[in-house]
């Protein structure tokens, strides 16, 4: 199965318009739609901006993987 994916902003709600599809005419196609959850990704960009900002923490600088591996250890085995 090809998959293509293609973004476009709606217009008219009542229409939407491919143009310029990989596909020949006649070729059966499935049509899923998507709406992206902008509120999910505004909050996705601020975890990933808060997540960097925190990496360059002398203190964060300091953790080394072994510490981070025997933290997540606990973490699992729910201590």
């Amino acid at each position: 199965m090809l998959a293509y994916k293609k973004y476009v902003k709606i217009k008219d709600p009542k229409n939407l318009i491919l143009k310029g599809l990989p596909f020949r005419a006649g070729q059966r196609v499935e049509v899923v739609i998507i709406a992206e959850d902008e509120e999910r990704n505004a909050c996705v960009q601020e975890l990933q901006k808060l997540l960097k900002k925190t990496q360059k923490l002398p203190k964060a600088k300091a953790i080394s993987d072994s510490e981070i591996a025997e933290e997540i250890k606990a973490y699992r085995a729910g201590r």
